[in-house]
């Protein structure tokens, strides 16, 4: 199956296991998408990712982290898309719901948060909102 957008389609997977109350998610798995999944697992959004390859195609499985029977992420959206790429330099990164959610960024020192991205000082391109 060819996918256009493949992260929109993570993005999809999460938003909809969540709505859905599954424990996991399990998606075609790429190093950035690993990268995605190791910046929610440290800003607690997720409780843990884990490649698996057992067949030819590697599939990523994120085990989804629930507050009292309601999911932690509340919103979930993408932001550059292939058809139109959304980049930002380090003092215009918005910021997501006055601090409390984060924005994902890609910039050439790897994926990050936002507050990371400002702390270094460097912009990049925005994948996506959490909060």
């Amino acid at each position: 199956m060819s996918l256009n957008d493949p992260i929109g389609d993570m993005l999809a997977r999460i938003k909809n296991s969540q709505l859905r109350n599954h424990k996991k998610v399990e998606l075609p798995s790429s190093n950035f998408k690993v990268k995605i999944s190791e910046v929610l697992k440290n800003e607690g959004y997720i409780i843990d990712y884990k490649v698996s390859s057992d067949e030819k195609l590697p599939k990523l499985e994120i085990e989804l982290k629930y507050n009292y029977g309601s999911p932690v992420i509340s919103s979930i959206q993408r932001v550059s898309k292939p058809g139109r790429r959304i980049f930002s330099s380090a003092e215009s990164l918005p910021k997501i719901n006055n601090g409390l959610g984060i924005a994902i960024v890609s910039t050439p020192r790897g994926v990050m948060t936002d507050i990371d991205a400002r702390k270094q000082k460097i912009g990049g391109e925005i994948i996506c909102k959490v909060f």
